[in-house]
Order: structure tokens, then C-alpha cells, then sequence
């Protein structure tokens, strides 16, 4: 088997060892799942996407994504440095690429100030009548109220809560969701913070999370009455994100940057 371009991206950042490390695999045709999921697995990121062009179509690419344990329906970081790689390194001309996926397609606009604009399926979160057992244990904390939608969404009252949070791993992965979004109001300019724990899919705390801000936005827009908003996830690594909310569907907006470029050699 040839060697595999391989290319290693720090998403919603503008410089190296901050916001969310994505592996991309442009590949010209499909390996087999099992070996995606084995590089996935070896890479250890929160992400690997794979991306492969569409027959006939010199804007549209198939896209995928795999955790270190599974495949995953929605990934906004690894697509937004997927889109990084066809801008920066592979020659891709136009101002805006497609990506077919398990959740749609999902285009990504490339701004003047050099920014990337995901086009993401607006998932907003319905409220809960109770906490979901196991969710207080988990977060070791108790949140204002809870939401859901593919996440569970535990809103509190202030971003020193959400910074102080030391959640069980093992809780937390034990509840029926893909993972647990944390949010509050922000500060200095952020209309709202956020953590991500996704234990359950292998990634404990994922630093930048693009696809939970489709819960996120549609949240916090019908809070704060508006529909542009500026976010942070507040992980150690730590990320910004530009948001606006349209109809059903969300813009998600930050920088990515190469962080090491190489090959694969699985053969």
C-alpha cells in the first residue's frame, strides 16, 4: 500500500499548540473502516478526518471522522482543518468547499481575514425535566438546569464554575449521550463559554468542540436575543470561536494553522 499523506492541524487557533489538534488523510479512494480506525486509534487526537474528491466534481469531497475508539457523525474542528489542508496545501483554488457526510453536506467558506467558515446543521437542544442519573456524580457539580439534543447540555451560572469542573471520567461516559456540553455566560467580550466531555467516545475533554456549538448557538442566540455571538471553550488549550445563527443551520468561524505535515506507512 502507498504511504498516506498525512497532515496534522491545530483547529480554532492562531498559532501552534492551541485549540484542537485534528489528523487529515486526504485519500483518492476509501481505506477499509477498520483501518481508519487503527490510525485513528495510533494518531490519538481527538479527531482524524479522511476526506476523498467526489467523481466528476473539482469543490465536493465524502468526509469521515474517527475518534481513537469510534466513527463519529459530526466533527466541526477536523473539518475545519480538512478545509485548512485544500486551501493551504493541496491547491484547492475556490472559495468554498463541500463535504458530504453522515450528517449532511457541510460547506466550508474560506473569509478575507483568513478565517474558516463551517456551514453546520443548527441541532438545538429540548429541556429536560429531571438531571439524567449519573449526571451530578459525573460533573461533580450541580448545574443551573439541563438540556439535550445528541449532547447533554449542563448550563450554569458562571464561567468560574465551568473552569473549576473536575468531571468523573467514568460517570460520564457511563450516560447515553455521544457527551456532556458545560456552559455559561462569558466575559471580555465572549457572549458564552464551554467544556466538552466525551469520555465515552474516547476523548475525555476535547479542547475545541465545532459540533456542540450547533447546540451551543441555537441556545445561547434565543438567551441573549441575538444571532451573532463570539464564543471560548475554555480547556487548557483553549479556543475561539465566531458564531451566527441561521434558520436551521449555524456559521462556525475560527483560524487553524499546520502544525507538522509527513506520511503513513501502513503497507
Amino acid at each position: 500500500m502507498p504511504a498516506i499523506p498525512y497532515f496534522h492541524v491545530d483547529a480554532f487557533a492562531q498559532k501552534a499548540f492551541a485549540g484542537n489538534p485534528a489528523g487529515v488523510c486526504p485519500l483518492q479512494t476509501w481505506l477499509p473502516t477498520e483501518l481508519m480506525q487503527h490510525i485513528a486509534a495510533e494518531n490519538n487526537l481527538a479527531e482524524t478526518a479522511f476526506i476523498v474528491p467526489r467523481v466528476g466534481s473539482a469543490s465536493e469531497y465524502d468526509i469521515r471522522w474517527f475518534t481513537p475508539a469510534v466513527e463519529i457523525d459530526l466533527c466541526g474542528h477536523a473539518t475545519l482543518a480538512s478545509a485548512h489542508v485544500l486551501f493551504a496545501h493541496l491547491g484547492f483554488a475556490g472559495a468554498k468547499v463541500v463535504f458530504h457526510s453522515q450528517s449532511g453536506p457541510l460547506e466550508v467558506s474560506r473569509e478575507a481575514d483568513g478565517r474558516l467558515t463551517l456551514d453546520f446543521p443548527s441541532r438545538p437542544p429540548q429541556p429536560l425535566a429531571v438531571h439524567p442519573t449519573g449526571l451530578v456524580d459525573g460533573l461533580r457539580a450541580t448545574p443551573s438546569h439541563v438540556l439535550a439534543s445528541r449532547d447533554l447540555l449542563a448550563v450554569f451560572g458562571s464561567e468560574a464554575e465551568v473552569r473549576a469542573l473536575k468531571p468523573d471520567y467514568a460517570r460520564i461516559g457511563a450516560l447515553e449521550y455521544v457527551g456532556v456540553i458545560a456552559t455559561a455566560p462569558g466575559s471580555n467580550g465572549v457572549d458564552f463559554v464551554s467544556r466538552f466531555f466525551a469520555p465515552r467516545v474516547g476523548v475525555p475533554e476535547d479542547p475545541v468542540t465545532g459540533s456542540a456549538h450547533s447546540t451551543l448557538i441555537p441556545y445561547w442566540a434565543e438567551k441573549l436575543g441575538k444571532t451573532e455571538l463570539r464564543a471560548r471553550q475554555i480547556s487548557p488549550r483553549g479556543g475561539e470561536l465566531w458564531c451566527r445563527l441561521r434558520d436551521d443551520r449555524v456559521d462556525i468561524s475560527g483560524y487553524a494553522v499546520t502544525y507538522s505535515t509527513g506520511e503513513i506507512m501502513v503497507g
